[in-house]
């Protein structure tokens, strides 16, 4: 990257926070802190009103203004793969919101950017067959924002009952193909992890909490983690079925495989071996397992309760589905 490209990165940068440290600067464009000082300080003699605080960071003099920030085709492309992401994985609210900031990008671009950004926006699309038609995400965003807790009619899926409560939203978490509001709640007097799709209704109340006096969401998802001991599972698949679960075994604690001429060997840590029994039972004798012992007894019990349930006549299996 060229001098004169990154001092127009550096001062697009300065302007994302309301402080930015030199070494924020530093780490993105991998240059040392004395270069950092050096682009500033030619950025300040080029007439950019810059303000700093020892050992804060830097910050542009309230009151200039920019005249449009204009990008590259790489940035727009990235920006639109962004806004399809968005659309496909989030709920209308966000969508909306995101789709109205496009426009306003789009609108600065030159005709021969627009022209390709138009014929990529037809050629990718993302498709989530999970994905529920809600409406919450700004509402949380901005109670988080405004430390404002939040009354919710929520679905348990568990309990299959619903319930209203008074929460303290801390943190959105993305995991499992859906959104999770972490919060406190006051119901249980403990933290929750509620899926977003299961919140029916949502109402915004005028009292206050402090976050600061809550976990972060990363100490949250810490504690979550380091609560459940996990279990190393190793198995072995044939690589004419291997290849077709790339995706699938992400969501079953996957860490890391070695292809062999026709196996490939697979390690995940997971929390439960129930669940992974029943996931590795649908692949029949194209799987292995090596470790550990009770998942193969987890295996086996599953099968004799399915033996069991289809041996008995076709009137009465109804009458014990599930039992």
């Amino acid at each position: 990257m060229n001098r004169l490209i990154r001092l127009t990165a550096i001062l697009t940068q300065i302007q994302t926070k309301k402080v930015i440290k030199a070494k924020e600067i530093a780490d993105r464009f991998n240059i040392s802190i004395r270069t950092v000082y050096r682009d500033i300080r030619a950025l300040e003699n080029a007439g950019i009103p810059i303000g700093s605080e020892p050992g804060v960071g830097y910050y542009l003099v309230p009151g200039y203004s920019l005249p449009p920030v204009m990008f590259t085709d790489e940035e727009a492309n990235a920006l639109l793969l962004g806004e399809k992401l968005i659309e496909g994985m989030s709920d209308k609210s966000i969508s909306k919101e995101f789709k109205s900031a496009m426009y306003k990008i789009k609108a600065i671009l030159d005709s021969s950017s627009k022209m390709n950004l138009e014929f990529l926006e037809n050629s990718i699309k993302v498709y989530n067959p999970r994905k529920k038609q809600i409406s919450h995400i700004v509402k949380i965003q901005k109670a988080i924002l405004g430390q404002k807790k939040l009354q919710i009619d929520y679905y348990s899926f568990y309990s299959e009952e619903n319930t209203t409560r008074i929460i303290n939203p801390i943190g959105l978490y993305y995991y499992s193909n859906s959104w999770h509001l972490i919060a406190f709640c006051n119901l249980r007097n403990d933290y929750r992890d509620f899926k977003v799709e299961r919140i029916k209704k949502i109402i915004k109340t005028s009292d206050s909490f402090l976050i600061s006096k809550h976990n972060s969401l990363e100490e949250y998802i810490k504690k979550v983690r380091n609560k459940f001991e996990l279990i190393l599972v190793k198995v072995k698949f044939k690589n004419e079925i291997a290849k077709f679960i790339d995706e699938q075994k992400y969501y079953y604690g996957f860490v890391e495989e070695t292809k062999n001429t026709n196996e490939t060997e697979m390690i995940f840590m997971v929390s439960s071996l129930d669940f992974m029994a029943r996931w590795l039972i649908s692949f029949g004798k194209d799987v292995k397992i090596i470790l550990p012992k009770a998942l193969e007894d987890n295996i086996e019990k599953l099968i004799d309760e399915l033996v069991f349930y289809y041996k008995k006549p076709l009137e009465n299996q109804s009458d014990n589905y599930g039992k």
